[in-house]
């Protein structure tokens, strides 16, 4: 495993962002692990996790498109975070956007924060993980209803490697329908490989008892 993907891992896990336990998803399934971006609460932390995504992004589509976009609420500051680690350490200005849930009713009465999307312009979705696909498909039905967009790719930081409700490998089967690729950081499996067992500031995150859980989710809802 390259050994960014081992650093990115410890640094969700150090920082709380991935969590291991029982927890409800947005599909309804019950999962033993959690990978949740929203719990990153320090300029540090923040700005890390920029620089990973900008790293992902270059790497994937160097500097072909003109926008970051980043479903609210968790998509917002992944979509700031990049923008600004792409301009430092890429050299990569481009800009960024994200949805407001509840339209204003005063003011510019905007749908959007940021970069207005406009027809031609090629974008990047950038969000956490990918379950079932559905939040990922809200997303560009979103989009696709507000301009007519080039989509370049997606960015997430984790692969959970699921299946949708009808039993379809949920990131083959988004990429299939909306020809739109995906690209992650690290996948469950990744994750699974190296934390399992190993002591990450003297504590084991990930023993043989939640392993064989998160094995036995996999088995269920894994592709």
């Amino acid at each position: 495993m390259e050994k960014y993907k081992k650093k990115f891992i410890e640094f969700l896990a150090t920082s709380g962002a991935l969590q291991f336990g029982e927890f409800t998803l947005k599909s309804g399934r019950l999962s033993p692990y959690f990978i949740n971006t929203g719990l990153f609460e320090t300029g540090e932390q923040i700005a890390t996790l920029g620089r990973y995504y900008a790293e992902a992004i270059e790497d994937a589509y160097g500097d072909q498109f003109d926008f970051i976009y980043g479903p609210a609420y968790k998509g917002i500051p992944l979509a700031v975070t990049t923008a600004a680690a792409l301009a430092n350490g890429q050299h990569i200005n481009r800009a960024y956007t994200f949805n407001r849930k509840e339209i204003k009713d005063h003011g510019e009465k905007k749908a959007f924060v940021g970069h207005t999307p406009k027809d031609g312009e090629r974008v990047v979705i950038i969000d956490d993980v990918i379950t079932d696909g559905g939040a990922l498909v809200e997303t560009v039905e979103l989009l696709r209803s507000l301009a007519d967009l080039k989509y370049v790719g997606v960015i997430l930081s984790v692969n959970r490697q699921e299946k949708t409700k009808e039993g379809k490998n949920a990131v083959k089967n988004f990429e299939k329908e909306y020809a739109v690729p995906i690209h992650f950081i690290v996948t469950v499996s990744e994750i699974m490989k190296h934390l399992h067992g190993k002591k990450i500031n003297g504590t084991i995150l990930l023993d043989d008892m939640m392993h064989k859980k998160i094995k036995e989710y996999l088995k269920e809802y894994g592709v």
